[in-house]
């Protein structure tokens, strides 16, 4: 069975760090590009970060460079998505994605995806 699964979210303090991690079980993410996405209610899904397994390049929105970093962990068949100095405006559920593709820049319209992992930035 093909699965994607996130974890690692939960409450945190503005400032404060959360480890997002995705791991996928049915099949090897070694030739897939995975994609975080953010999706608060109300509003549209938009992209995060994501990384290409085959080779560990990364891409980055704006409003998250330098606050977070993704990263791999092949053996594991898993991805991460280190948040640090989160906002309140991060606050919302966060998904994975994965993609049969080289890099970050394609689409292949056969992905996978996780059902999400609440992420809620509160004093």
């Amino acid at each position: 069975q093909i699965r994607l699964v996130e974890s690692g979210g939960g409450l945190v303090q503005p400032g404060g760090s959360l480890r997002l991690t995705c791991t996928a079980s049915g099949f090897k993410l070694t030739n897939y590009a995975i994609g975080w996405y953010r999706q608060a209610p109300g509003r549209e899904r938009e992209g995060v970060s994501c990384i290409a397994l085959s080779d560990g390049d990364t891409r980055y929105e704006d409003f998250v460079k330098v606050r977070f970093t993704i990263s791999r962990d092949i053996a594991k068949n898993t991805v991460y998505l280190q948040m640090d100095n989160v906002k309140p405006e991060d606050t919302t559920i966060y998904y994975c994605e994965a993609d049969p593709v080289n890099n970050c820049y394609g689409q292949s319209g056969k992905d996978y995806w996780g059902e999400g992992t609440l992420d809620t930035v509160s004093s």
